[in-house]
Parts: structure tokens; sequence; C-alpha cells
């Protein structure tokens, strides 16, 4: 790659200009592209070819309609555009002069002479520009000989910052990140000396990170490795003796499940909330007490929908500031609205389903593309559901938009439905200028 110097190659001086600059560190490639066509006569066919993208889809960014949010594709544009990996977050580039030094940074070690700073000013760039640096220097040394007991709460936090990928990041980009977490902690277990209860401190954290590693399978369409971890999840959290992750392990089994058995997935939602318990810290039993709402509401079920939505909402009610979890974090009025929002418009009641979800998503970032996009595919289809064609549409053009590019399989499995049935409208100019986005 070092001998080629592409057409899209953006001159030093454009480069260096403040607007361009801002651009490029804000991953605002529309704009990007803009200043490489006006301002270097680099057209959006050349730029398009380079970054291996549809011209389609680099007009559509250059207007200022979605974004680019893979480290893979993100990595293809500064290839093609010459622009430097620092100005980006990334490793320098092959092409870059072998002199440059390679910066690594030092994110996920155990905190020491003053990183723990540099590690949290890194996640709060990340996870708002919707970028992550490359991630194979995320690997983790191993670990053996004997452990002291602090090294479960140094996984735990480091577990902890690695979730926040998963906000940005669909499932392909993060499997292998959070699959190599649950690997060496097991080779830890396997592998090094400790006391008993550091042991079990150990497993719970291992059953923690089992469930991310699942939840990317799930997102990433590897629903038979999504099912083995959570499974391991579960009898790991079993043998630690953790309850509230151990119904969280069946809480996501049943998540996946329901969608193809019904009765079994709202079976196993029901078993997660009683293995939890009544005293389970309450943003713990609102999640599981929304997955069970799921559950009934993709059986049909609306009674039972609404009376455990209630139960959520009584649990999320009870917060009163205690520390929760760090795995139920985002569960919050936000998402209670959402779930609420889902599980109405699963039920065909759209005029419950709307308000849930305009309100909720009126305060979810575009950054958090795959969810935004996903709750965006049930408000399409509740306008649907309630008639409204030409809203329906612009909302799905929004989704279709936003889950361009992340790597996860369930946005275009959400709206594929939705866009069956608005063929039947394709007359509806709305429709057609989305139908047409589907096709190009």
């Amino acid at each position: 790659m070092t001998g080629y110097e592409p057409p899209t190659a953006l001159p030093r001086k454009l480069l260096e200009r403040a607007d361009m600059s801002a651009a490029i560190q804000g991953h605002d490639f529309g704009t990007v592209f803009r200043l490489a066509r006006f301002e270097a006569q680099i057209s959006y066919s050349k730029i398009a070819a380079e970054c291996d993208m549809k011209p389609e889809r680099v007009g559509l960014l250059a207007r200022g309609q979605g974004s680019v949010t893979t480290f893979e594709k993100i990595a293809r544009i500064a290839d093609a555009l010459r622009i430097p990996g620092r100005m980006l977050g990334l490793a320098p580039r092959d092409w870059e002069t072998p002199a440059s030094p390679r910066r690594v940074v030092p994110v996920l070690g155990p905190d020491q002479d003053g990183d723990d700073v540099r590690r949290r000013e890194f996640f709060k760039a990340t996870a708002g520009a919707g970028l992550v640096v490359s991630l194979p220097d995320l690997t983790r040394p191993r670990t053996t000989g004997r452990v002291g007991r602090g090294l479960p709460q140094l996984l735990r936090e480091r577990t902890a910052r690695l979730r926040r990928l998963d906000d940005v990041l669909g499932g392909g980009d993060t499997y292998r990140v959070y699959l190599g977490e649950y690997e060496a902690t097991k080779a830890t277990l396997r592998d090094a000396t400790y006391t008993e209860e550091t042991g079990r401190a150990l497993l719970s954290v291992l059953a923690e990170q089992a469930q991310q590693a699942g939840w990317a399978a799930f997102d990433g369409g590897r629903h038979k490795d999504a099912t083995s971890l959570y499974e391991a999840s579960r009898r790991a959290a079993a043998e630690a003796g953790d309850k509230e992750l151990a119904g969280n392990a069946l809480a996501f089994l049943a998540y996946q499940t329901v969608s193809g058995d019904r009765r079994a997935g709202i079976d196993i939602a029901a078993r997660s909330c009683a293995t939890a318990g009544p005293g389970a810290a309450p943003g713990v039993r609102a999640l599981l007490y929304e997955r069970l709402a799921w559950a009934y509401a993709v059986a049909g079920l609306a009674d039972e929908t609404e009376r455990a939505l209630e139960s959520a909402k009584a649990a999320l009610d009870e917060a009163d500031g205690t520390p929760q979890p760090d795995w139920v974090a985002w569960v919050d009025e936000t998402e209670l609205q959402i779930m609420n929002g889902r599980c109405w418009a699963e039920l065909r009641r759209p005029l419950r389903a709307v308000p849930f979800l305009e309100s909720a998503l009126t305060r979810y970032d575009d950054a958090h593309a795959r969810d935004k996009s996903l709750y965006l595919s049930w408000l399409a289809d509740s306008y649907l559901a309630a008639g409204e064609v030409e809203q329906a549409a612009e909302v799905t053009g929004r989704a279709l938009d936003l889950s361009s590019g992340v790597a996860s399989v369930r946005p275009r499995e959400r709206l594929a439905p939705v866009l069956r049935r608005l063929t039947g409208h394709r007359m509806v100019p709305a429709v057609a200028e989305v139908l047409e986005k589907v096709s190009v």
C-alpha cells in the first residue's frame, strides 16, 4: 500500500485547514467528502470507488444523511483519502512514514501512573464519536501464578469500560474482543491459584463477560454461539452464587428463544425473575421484568405484558441512588419508555406505542446508531399499523440511514417486514424514495 497514491488523496494544506480538521476529528465524513469535492475537485464517484462505497451512499453522507461508525469503513476512508491515523484516533496507517511513532492508547490495563485519566478521556471521546481504535490492541495478557483478591474488581472495571463499546458498535465489531476477555478470564480460573473467595468473584466476572460476548454474538447473527455463552454464563453465575447474574443469563436466553418458541421464551423469562428474586437490585428487577414483558408481547398476551411493564416501572421507581451493577446502568426511564413502545407495537396497538416511542427517541443520540435504528423500526411499524404511510416511510428512511454500516444483523432484519409492507404503497412518493434507497 505504501507505493500507491490514490487519486482521492487530500492535499496537505486542505488536511490542515481548521474546517477539514474539525470534520475529520468529529468523524463527520459528509463534510469531509464535500470539502474534498469542492476544494480539491475530487468527485464523489472517485471517493466511492476508493472507499468501496456506493456513489449514492457517498452522496447521502455529503448531504448530511447517515453516518459511518464501523472501524473497517473508517480505516478504509482514512487510507483512501490519506488521512493520518492520529486525526481519526487510529494507529498509524501502513502508508505513513515508517519513522512515525506508533501510539498505543493504554486504556485497559490496571490503572497506574495516572493512566486512568487518559483511559477515561479515551472512552469519552470514542463514545461521543462512534469510533473505536484498532480493536486487536485490546487483548489482555495471560494471568498465571498466584492472584490476589483485587484482581476480580480490576477485571470487573475493565469489563465495564469495554461494555461502552456496545453503545456505538455492533456485535460484528465487538464479538472477538468480548470473547477474548471471557476466554482470558476462563484461562485465569484454570491456570492461576487463588483463595476460594477470589475464585467465586472470578466466576462472577466470567459470567458477566460471557453475557457480553453472548450479546455481541446474538447481535452479529451468531445465534448458536450466543446460546452457548448464555448457558456458560448461567452455570458460572450459579457456581459463584450470583443470583442476579444467573437471572440475567436466563433473561438473555429468553430474549433469544421467544422469537422461535414463545411458550419456552415466557417460561425462561419468568424463571429469570424468580432466580434473581425480590431482593435483587431495582435496576436488575426492572431489566428482567422488561424482558418478561417482551416475551409476553411476542406471544400476543396484552394483559400479562402490561402487568410485567408495571412491575418493571415499580422496580425502577425503587432506585434510591444506591450503586447498581454496571451491566444494568443503561436501564432508565427512557429505556422503559422504549420497551413500552416496542411491546405495544408488537401487540399491534399503535395508539399506545407511538407516544412512548416518539417521546423516548427525541432523547436518543444518533451516535447510538444500531439501537436508534432498531427503535425507529418499531415506530415505523406502528405508523403503518395506524395507516400513516408517509410517516412510516420517513421513519424507515431514517432507520436505514442510521443502520448503514453498522455491524449488526438486527436492524435490517427488523426493517425487512416493514419494507415489504411499504411495497404495497410504492405509488406514494415518500415510499418510492425509501424503496429506491434499498435498491441501490
